[in-house]
């Protein structure tokens, strides 16, 4: 079975090399995104999918689009039965879409048909859920609206990050690509409709997201540190500076300041709608992380100080 991949980030990684593991599958083109510029110096980078490929030796094509005629012709010309996404980070035209035999097949990070759109991991998080998935489907001309294939349920801890979540979710996800392509390949698996009625949308993250409102309780804000790391982060403002929360936790006091609460894991804690959130590592604008000893150390000023 000859199969193109298309994705993007690391933690798209796990999902090619399931794939690459597939008995009798042949990855014969990695689609990703062209390198681009990054950081302060503005030094050229891969996407870290193609810089997977290039060491499984797999021919890498790199276009801006998939909608131009020359980039679709040279995509036929490699006569995939089957073309895997996994974070790819750009819709693929009709076209695409009906050229290999067996469909393109997405691994989306939930359980489908909740949680579509480009922020599953995070709404999963702000939500409190208890447990979470991965499904496998069918794309179509849709934001995730195609037919499932497949799906695997996960336990959460109330721990999790968007970051180790989304990672722990696409790693899950390889493996139930490669328990799943050999079924649907040789017609012993169906594929399911979804039930559109019972479909939340989730949507697109922006900077602001992440500023603290304090009349929110702390268990929201919790959650909120936890669905925006890495980005945008949690943060407020003092002394007209931004003050990332980098690790938070929720302490059972109230209060309605800035206040030490005595804890070696947190020693610091700022209160909200209905109690303290804890503070254990922060980083003030301009300065490199420190833990909230530290930072109280160096500004002592801060404890008392009341945050819009």
């Amino acid at each position: 079975m000859r199969a193109v991949f298309m994705g993007t980030p690391d933690f798209a990684v796990p999902v090619l090399e399931a794939l690459c593991e597939g008995p009798a599958v042949e990855v014969v083109a990695v689609y990703t995104p062209p390198d681009r510029p990054r950081g302060r110096g503005q030094e050229i980078e891969s996407p870290p999918v193609k810089v997977a490929a290039t060491s499984l030796d797999l021919p890498v094509f790199q276009p801006a689009s998939l909608r131009s005629s020359d980039i679709q012709e040279e995509l036929s010309a490699l006569q995939s039965d089957v073309i895997v996404v996994a974070a790819y980070g750009k819709l693929l035209p009709p076209k695409v879409l009906e050229m290999p035999p067996f469909g393109c097949l997405n691994i989306h990070p939930s359980l489908l048909p909740k949680y579509r759109g480009p922020s599953p991991v995070v709404a999963t998080i702000l939500d409190g859920l208890c447990e979470t998935g991965v499904t496998l489907m069918l794309l179509d001309e849709g934001m995730d609206t195609g037919p499932l294939l497949a799906q695997a349920r996960m336990a959460l801890t109330g721990t999790e990050t968007a970051e180790t979540l989304t990672q722990e979710l696409f790693k899950v996800g390889g493996e139930l690509l490669l328990a799943t392509l050999g079924q649907w390949t040789s017609g012993l698996l169906e594929a399911s409709p979804q039930d559109h009625s019972q479909a939340t949308v989730t949507s697109k993250l922006a900077r602001s997201d992440g500023m603290v409102d304090w009349m929110l309780a702390a268990s929201i804000l919790e959650r909120m540190q936890r669905a925006y790391t890495p980005w945008p982060g949690l943060y407020t403002e003092w002394e007209g500076k931004s003050l990332r929360l980098l690790e938070v936790t929720l302490p059972n006091s109230l209060g309605a300041e800035v206040v030490d609460i005595g804890f070696d894991e947190a020693t610091l804690g700022i209160g909200t709608a209905d109690g303290i959130l804890g503070i254990r590592t922060l980083q003030l604008e301009g300065r490199r992380a420190t833990s909230a000893a530290e930072f109280l150390r160096g500004y002592p000023q801060f404890l008392g100080s009341v945050l819009s």
